[in-house]
C-alpha cells in the first residue's frame, strides 16, 4: 500500500487493535436532518469523547460540524449522493472529487455502492475511477458495498454479501463496510473471501443496546475489523457512552456485559 495510505489510515484507526470505529453523518442529504444531526458539530464532539475513530460526512458539512469545539476525531468524505424522496434512491451518484476531499482536511473517502441495483453498471464504473484517483493521491478509500435490487431478495444473506464485499475489493477499495449476515459462522466466510478489511454497518435503529453490542461482538470474532455505526449512536439518548462501550469491544475485545458498564457511567 501506497504510504500516502498508510499515514492517512493511521489517523482513522486504533493503533493496538488495527481496527477502526467510525460515525456515519451524512444522513442529512438522504433522509433529512434528523433527530441527532440537527447540531452536528454537538454530536460530532460527543461521538469523539466517546473514543470513535472517524466521522464520515458530506464535504459540504465539514465546516459546520467536523471536530465540533475542538476535539480531534479523523475525517472521511462521502463522496456519494441520493434522497429517500428521488425517483431511485438506490441510483447513488458522485457529489465530490478526490481532490476536493484532500481540500477539506479528509483522511479518507467512501462511496456506496448498490450491487443488483438497476444502476449498478454507471456506480461500478464510477468505483473504478475513484480508486484509481485515490490511488494517485494516496487516499485510502471505504467502499459501501450492498446487494439491493430486484433479485436480491435477501440482503443479509451471505452469498449476496459476500459478493458485494468481494465486487468492492476487485475494484481496488481499502476497506469495505456491508451488511453482517447475521451469525459468525456466515460472516466469518465473507471475510474470508474479501482480501481487504470488513467493517459491519449498523443498519436500522435496534431495540436494545445488548442487541447492537452483541451484534458487534459476533462480527469482530468472525473478523471484523470495525464498525460503521450512525442511527444507533447519533439517535441514542447516551451517544457518548455507547460509542465507548462500541469502542471496549472493537479495539479492547470486552465482552458485551463488560461494555454495557459503560452505558452506567
Amino acid at each position: 500500500m501506497e504510504i500516502g495510505k498508510l499515514v492517512r489510515l493511521e489517523r482513522i484507526t486504533n493503533r493496538d487493535s488495527g481496527n477502526i470505529v467510525v460515525i456515519p453523518m451524512d444522513h442529512g442529504i438522504s433522509i433529512g436532518p434528523v433527530k441527532g444531526l440537527v447540531n452536528l458539530s454537538d454530536m460530532v464532539n460527543k461521538v469523539a469523547a466517546g473514543g470513535a475513530n472517524a466521522v464520515l460526512m458530506q464535504k459540504g458539512m465539514v465546516p459546520h460540524g467536523h471536530r465540533g469545539f475542538g476535539r480531534d476525531i479523523g475525517l472521511i468524505i462521502h463522496m456519494s449522493a441520493s434522497t429517500a424522496l428521488g425517483p431511485d434512491p438506490n441510483d447513488k451518484v458522485l457529489v465530490c472529487s478526490v481532490e476536493e476531499a484532500l481540500r477539506v482536511g479528509a483522511d479518507a473517502v467512501s462511496v456506496h455502492i448498490n450491487i443488483g441495483s438497476e444502476t449498478e453498471a454507471n456506480q461500478l464504473q464510477k468505483l473504478g475511477t475513484v480508486a484509481e484517483r485515490c490511488s494517485e493521491w494516496g487516499m485510502p478509500l471505504l467502499a459501501m458495498m450492498y446487494p439491493r435490487g430486484a433479485k436480491v431478495t435477501d440482503q443479509y444473506a451471505e452469498e449476496v454479501v459476500a459478493h458485494a464485499a468481494r465486487a468492492g475489493a476487485e475494484l481496488g477499495a481499502d476497506m469495505i463496510k456491508t451488511n453482517y449476515t447475521g451469525d459468525p459462522e456466515s460472516f466469518g466466510r465473507v471475510v474470508e473471501s474479501c482480501p481487504v478489511p470488513v467493517i459491519i454497518a449498523g443498519g436500522p435503529k435496534v431495540e436494545t443496546d445488548t442487541e447492537l453490542l452483541q451484534m458487534i461482538s459476533d462480527a469482530i470474532a468472525a473478523g471484523a475489523r470495525g464498525v460503521a455505526i450512525g442511527r444507533n449512536v447519533f439517535q441514542h439518548d447516551k451517544p457518548t457512552q455507547i460509542v465507548r462501550a462500541i469502542s471496549r469491544i472493537v479495539h479492547e475485545n470486552a465482552a458485551v456485559n463488560e461494555a454495557l458498564k459503560e452505558l452506567e457511567r
